[in-house]
């Protein structure tokens, strides 16, 4: 495999590692595509999309490692985010309570986008993400991922070779992000075409998600202070 294919490759692998993982912003896509369709949850994927662009160009600039430095920045972060998790989280039982069945119009048009970018900005998860994995993304040099495989690694060595800090690279990791934004809502919207009681389930499901997550966040962030 050529070098630069591997390396898209390898961010595509990225892209969707980050951007599948069940929690709150993916509760909050799920809400939008079952209750209003497909392109308000693509909205609200990119809302989390924009996001990480975000964090992309203030972690290439050294910001996001000089705010995680400072030792109230996390702890506010938590109780921020758990905050705004519980407060959506009775808008998605108001959706669970009101959503009798799928409807891709019909509806006043939700904030989704705006719901996951001001999540997204006070996640220490997806900061986290940047303050590793990214930075390690981001430096340049190599990566050869099948090389520390146990017993068959020696063999494999070369096969998978990742140009890190490459363009390919991150073209790769947001190629991968937009593919689950784009069909993670498709495939949503498309059961709840099929089953009236899907769009109040995932509502349902959505506000249980929102509220643990939220709950977590602000013990985290308590414990944190304490």
């Amino acid at each position: 495999m050529s070098s630069l294919v591997g390396t898209t490759l390898a961010g595509v692998v990225f892209g969707l590692a980050l951007a599948a993982p069940p929690g709150p912003m993916n509760a909050i896509i799920a809400e939008e595509s079952v209750v209003r369709g497909w392109s308000a949850g693509v909205r609200a994927g990119f809302g989390v999309m924009l996001a990480d662009a975000l964090f992309f160009v203030l972690t290439l600039a050294g910001v996001v490692a000089v705010i995680d430095r400072a030792p109230v920045v996390r702890p506010v972060l938590y109780l921020a985010g758990g905050c705004l998790m519980l407060y959506f989280a009775i808008g998605a039982v108001d959706e669970a309570r009101s959503a009798s069945s799928f409807t891709d119009a019909g509806r006043v048009a939700a904030s989704g986008f705006r719901k996951t970018f001001v999540l997204s900005l006070t996640n220490p998860y997806q900061i986290g993400f940047w303050l590793t994995v990214g930075v390690g993304l981001l430096e340049p040099g190599t990566l050869d991922v099948l090389a520390s495989i146990p017993v068959a690694g020696h063999a494999l060595e070369g096969a998978f070779v990742v140009q890190t800090g490459s363009p390919a690279l991150l073209a790769g990791l947001f190629a991968g992000v937009t593919c689950w934004v784009v069909v993670f809502p498709a495939t949503l919207a498309a059961a709840g075409r099929r089953i009236d009681a899907f769009a109040p389930a995932v509502a349902a499901l959505s506000a249980v998600v929102l509220v643990g997550f939220g709950l977590l966040f602000l013990v985290m962030g308590t414990l944190r202070i304490l």
